[in-house]
């Protein structure tokens, strides 16, 4: 018999699916679609790796609680862990965060604290403070997936090796979105070492601050960086969870774009991701454009749009002048 001992066991292995109709042109566009993880997204590989990690380092004991700042995806991936594993979750998420997300955190069992978006990272009250806070007074871990080289080292033993496999090395880009930098800078990482030609390349909204770190080396003036619509990447820091020196350009993606490649590509592809998930494949398709035959370009759809029905829909869109 094959049967799984729990969701664990069926991390990643996630499918490679071609995109002829978002892109008909001469190279080969492909995405790599994370949302057939248990979990329904690529947060399931680190939150998993997260607490292995910990475990390994003596940093958790049985019972002891979990507390995490998070966009809700990586909320959820530490929620199936630890509830198998028997920690305590709590998860700081901004009120950016779709109410889905917050609902399905809560389902799996986790304590959600609500904080503001729009406040400087240093504020007491944004997330990753209030995060802090809570580790203090509980005693609790904190994996913070920011910081912890656990999260793109899961992408470096598993994305990656799976995207080189299931192209049959044959890729010669990589285009990723960069939240907190795990999943591109791991699979970049170790696409190098197999090939050290593979390009890779970062997506960042305007108004996030990589682009500009990329291309100068420091932090763009606080006055370039602004609050943006697209979900799940993006950053006003540096986080060290991102690898630098393993991407080779980031470009940027505005929100209307990012949104309105949603429905291109649930109309043409049938296939449903969120903002994040359409930023990527606007930024691939432009790479893309001008390459021949010989090329394969590989994106990834961090999770579904189902997560985001509070904002893809009619009157949200319109409320945003984001309506295709």
């Amino acid at each position: 018999m094959k049967i799984s001992e729990n969701v664990l066991e069926i991390l990643g292995d996630t499918p490679l699916v071609r995109l002829d109709r978002f892109f008909p042109g001469r190279a080969t566009l492909a995405v790599k679609l994370e949302y057939f993880n248990p979990g329904g997204s690529v947060k399931d590989r680190i939150g998993l790796s997260m607490i292995e990690a910990a475990e390994e380092a003596g940093d958790l004991v049985p019972g002891a609680t979990i507390v995490e700042p998070t966009s809700g995806n990586t909320g959820l991936g530490l929620a199936m862990a630890a509830t198998l594993k028997g920690y305590r979750l709590v998860c700081t998420v901004t009120d950016k965060v779709p109410l889905e997300k917050i609902t399905l955190l809560k389902a799996y069992g986790a304590e959600v604290v609500i904080c503001p978006a729009e406040v400087d990272p240093e504020d007491p009250s944004s997330y990753y403070k209030t995060a802090e806070r809570i580790r203090d007074e509980r005693g609790a871990f904190l994996p913070y997936q920011y910081y912890n080289q656990a999260n793109p080292e899961a992408h470096y033993r598993s994305t990656g090796p799976e995207i080189w496999q299931q192209t049959d090395g044959r890729i010669t880009h990589w285009v990723a979105g960069i939240g907190t930098g795990g999943t591109i800078s791991g699979v970049a990482r170790y696409l190098k070492e197999q090939n050290p030609d593979i390009r890779t390349i970062g997506v960042d909204p305007v108004g996030s601050v990589y682009r500009h770190f990329k291309e100068c080396g420091e932090l763009p003036p606080a006055d370039q960086i602004r609050p943006y619509l697209i979900d799940g990447i993006g950053e006003d820091l540096l986080p060290e969870s991102v690898w630098m020196d393993a991407i080779d350009e980031v470009i940027t993606v505005d929100d209307r774009s990012a949104y309105q490649a949603v429905f291109e590509l649930s109309h043409g592809e049938a296939i449903f991701t969120g903002s994040s998930g359409g930023a990527a494949a606007v930024a691939a398709r432009q790479i893309a454009e001008p390459l021949t035959e010989d090329a394969l370009v590989v994106t990834l759809f961090p999770d579904s749009g189902e997560r985001y029905l509070s904002k893809l829909n009619d009157d949200w869109l319109q409320q945003h002048d984001l309506l295709p």
